[in-house]
């Protein structure tokens, strides 16, 4: 299969992102179908590509596959009283090859890194968002056990002076009281109360439309490699040296 060559985003996918939010209706997509592939969806997957053969070199154990890490335009709308068919956003997940299988399986899988396409709201993150239970407790624990380690990576300057630390306002992310089985005091209790372990950092319009969208990127993945890292460890998900 011939490699895909990654070109840069052209203002277009914005355009297709700005107006879908106004226009979301199947029979509109439906014909303006070509300029979604063109614009965000083969673009994507070339940049996901790319991303890929650089995580080879930084961090062998993350994965970009076009074929599985671009999430689906479709939204889920069997509990959500906004029956829109259609997200006026695009995104991508890098994911950990030893339990991941792309999207379809992000919450399942372990932690990783997330890029986010939207007007005026584009960003990337990394980390592990919203996991099941019993990978939620691995994680509780691991903190719990050893929690100046993690705090080691989470509180140190350069990392808060370019993620301003864990994202917090997320619904649901953070509990207002300690889960069960830790007592107030803990020396872990501001992590402990976390449902969601993620960073971000915004990207302007310009960022994501410039040719250098990729360099950009990684440099924001490269800070975030141990944190992920971290996060896969306490749950059994090893690092690699090389593929």
């Amino acid at each position: 299969m011939t490699a895909l060559r990654f070109a840069g985003m052209r203002p277009a996918a914005l355009t297709f992102l700005r107006v879908i939010k106004k226009n979301n209706r199947r029979e509109w997509f439906e014909a303006n179908r070509d300029t979604y592939e063109r614009e965000i969806k083969l673009p994507l997957k070339a940049m996901v590509e790319e991303l890929d053969v650089r995580f080879a070199e930084l961090a062998p154990e993350f994965v970009g596959d076009p074929k599985t890490s671009l999430f689906r335009i479709y939204r889920d709308i069997r509990f959500s009283k906004d029956k829109s068919p259609y997200k006026s956003h695009a995104a991508f997940w890098i994911f950990h090859r030893a339990p991941g299988r792309g999207v379809g399986q992000t919450v399942d899988g372990g932690a990783g890194f997330y890029f986010h396409l939207e007007p005026g709201a584009s960003l990337v993150a990394g980390g592990l968002w919203m996991p099941p239970r019993p990978k939620l407790q691995r994680i509780r624990d691991a903190i719990a056990d050893d929690p100046k380690s993690f705090e080691k990576l989470v509180l140190s300057k350069p990392f808060l002076r370019r993620f301003d630390g864990l994202t917090e306002d997320d619904p649901g992310v953070l509990l207002k009281r300690l889960p069960r089985g830790y007592e107030a005091g803990h020396p872990a209790e501001r992590w402990l109360r976390f449902n969601s372990f993620t960073v971000s950092r915004a990207l302007a319009d310009k960022d994501v439309l410039s040719p250098k969208v990729v360099d950009l990127v990684m440099k924001d993945y490269a800070a975030m490699v141990p944190f992920v890292r971290w996060l896969n460890r306490a749950l059994g998900f090893a690092p690699l040296a090389h593929r």
